[in-house]
């Protein structure tokens, strides 16, 4: 099997099916620890945001609202409150999504968040990009 596709496959913790091996280690490596320490005092999975309402053509025809799922909702100790898409690679339809959930919902802090052990671990997709660019830049 492709190793692309098999982070994809849904796996199964504590009962609990993720949809893919890279959500699973962000509950075991970052959402666990932090409820043990008190550091996250709550948190949702699988939380829909509507990101565009469902409309009636003048034709009659309906069409269905664009919506989000995120991965993980999280209350944090000091007041903040994140929604985390755990993220090997965002695609274009992610990126757009990104830029109308941002619209939509400019008071919420929507971040994607990528495993990479090369570079430290959980990292922001943002900050991921920006330290590869400047791996590209100093090659040159």
């Amino acid at each position: 099997m492709d190793i692309s596709k098999a982070g994809k496959q849904k796996r199964t913790y504590k009962g609990i099916t993720y949809d893919s091996l890279t959500e699973m280690q962000f509950m075991k490596e970052v959402i666990e620890p932090k409820l043990a320490s008190g550091e996250i005092i709550k948190f949702e999975r699988q939380v829909t945001y509507v990101l565009q309402d469902g409309f009636v053509m003048k034709n009659g025809e309906k069409i269905l609202p664009i919506k989000y799922k995120s991965d993980y909702d999280v209350w944090y100790s000091d007041g903040s409150f994140i929604v985390y898409d755990v993220k090997g690679r965002p695609d274009a339809v992610s990126l757009l999504k990104r830029k109308m959930f941002r619209y939509r919902y400019p008071d919420i802090n929507l971040v994607f968040i990528c495993r990479n052990l090369k570079r430290g671990g959980w990292i922001p997709y943002d900050e991921l990009k920006k330290m590869k660019t400047l791996e590209k830049k100093i090659k040159k």
